[in-house]
């Protein structure tokens, strides 16, 4: 039996090479929100093992607030310059402090920045207001390490399931779908 973890990261390291994109590693990743409403958008996906794939975030944001709220979690890519589609579905939760610091350090300096003077989903005034804000933080930490924020971490989602679709021009679709049950990993195909 192939694994889907080894299957998603060969995949992936196809993905990376001579890709189109310039957002490299985003995924969609939806949560049910406080009303029971799904809620979708791109995140950076950072890794991806046996563990779980993991993706940061300030954790108390819109989607970090779902999660607390309810852990269950999808995740969906399309590479389109290969021809494949993954959608994954389980729980998730926050990684250990050590890691989110780890993933922190590969950030960009203004990437950083970004996440030290905003909170994440909260109504700003105005465009002018979010270019000061950015400019008097620059300043402020100019030559100077930018430390984590409490706020910021990540969380890991452990997959219950994992699909992987491969386009055919003619839409005969291969559907792949793996079942994680207690650790073990089964196999089906699906129609197109």
């Amino acid at each position: 039996m192939d694994d889907p973890i080894d299957k998603f990261n060969t995949l992936w390291e196809q993905a990376l090479l001579d890709t189109p994109l310039k957002q490299k590693s985003a995924v969609c990743v939806s949560t049910i929100n406080e009303d029971g409403f799904p809620e979708s958008r791109f995140v950076d996906l950072k890794s991806v093992s046996k563990c779980g794939l993991v993706f940061c975030t300030y954790l108390d944001s819109n989607k970090g607030n779902d999660i607390r709220r309810d852990p269950k979690v999808s995740l969906a890519l399309w590479w389109d310059h290969i021809g494949i589609q993954i959608r994954a579905v389980g729980f998730a939760q926050q990684i250990p402090e050590e890691e989110a610091i780890k993933y922190w350090q590969t950030r960009s300096r203004d990437a950083q920045l970004t996440t030290m003077c905003f909170n994440q989903s909260k109504p700003l005034s105005s465009e002018s207001e979010l270019i000061s804000k950015f400019d008097d933080i620059k300043e402020q930490m100019a030559g100077n390490i930018v430390p984590k924020p409490k706020n910021w971490g990540g969380y890991i989602i452990k997959p219950l399931s994992i699909e992987f679709l491969t386009f055919k021009e003619n839409r005969l679709h291969l559907r792949e779908l793996y079942k994680n049950a207690d650790g073990q990993w089964s196999k089906m195909l699906l129609q197109p």
